[in-house]
């Protein structure tokens, strides 16, 4: 049986600043692969990378050296519409905080996405509506954000994320705004979410307990990606 190809690989990625005068360094020849079904906790203190890792690897920053590859194919040499178009139907991205749009229901929001891609409607409407009820809200599809609790809105940001059926899931913190018991909910659904989806994850994260229930951690050190004991 063949090897899969790892869903996200950062080969040799460089990411620096311009501040003034000075140079920052930021990743210095990061390495990472991430597989189909593979959860990567990073845990990294405020300032060693952890937000420009995720931009990178999500196709939102181009990197200064290295190469990204999402789906086994190269992005840096991608101009700016096959960079949105790659990031459209191939990564998906959850945030701290939701980002829901406020005057549509949880249904709407994640049907959006889809129509985007250009996906019919009543198909769009059909999936969201599984993907809200695997998350266990499937009598909240009508609902808007307002009349959600946090943690029932983090998940349709979750369900968002993944409308498109993406290979790779790029999250920063996405419980860190919950509370413990509410945040546990939430990272078993979206574990759960992932490992039925296949998906390749990227999560980063504050929370060591959240963290050892993933496959593997990663941190970064001296702008390398190094394992986490």
């Amino acid at each position: 049986m063949a090897t899969p190809h790892p869903a996200l690989f950062l080969s040799r990625v460089e990411r620096r600043y311009i501040q003034g005068d000075a140079t920052l360094e930021i990743l210095r020849g990061a390495d990472l692969a991430v597989w189909p079904g593979e959860i990567v906790a990073l845990i990294a203190p405020s300032g060693t990378g952890k937000s420009t890792l995720l931009h990178t690897a999500g196709l939102l920053e181009r990197p200064d050296g290295g190469e990204v590859y999402v789906a086994s194919q190269p992005t840096v040499a991608l101009d700016d519409g096959g960079r949105t178009r790659l990031r459209r139907l191939e990564i998906g991205f959850v945030y701290q905080f939701h980002h829901l749009l406020a005057d549509f229901s949880a249904q709407e929001n994640v049907v959006l996405p889809q129509l985007i891609r250009g996906l019919p409607r009543r198909e769009a409407e059909r999936r969201a509506g599984e993907l809200l009820s695997f998350l266990g809200l499937g009598e909240r599809l009508h609902h808007r954000p307002a009349e959600l609790s946090g943690g029932e809105q983090q998940r349709v940001a979750i369900a968002r994320a993944v409308a498109n059926a993406p290979r790779v899931l790029l999250a920063d913190e996405p419980t860190g705004n919950l509370d413990p018991k509410t945040a546990d909910h939430v990272f078993s659904t979206l574990i759960a979410l992932v490992r039925a989806s296949r998906l390749a994850a990227v999560i980063a994260t504050h929370n060591l307990d959240l963290a050892a229930r993933m496959d593997r951690c990663v941190t970064i050190r001296d702008g390398i990606i190094v394992p986490l004991d």
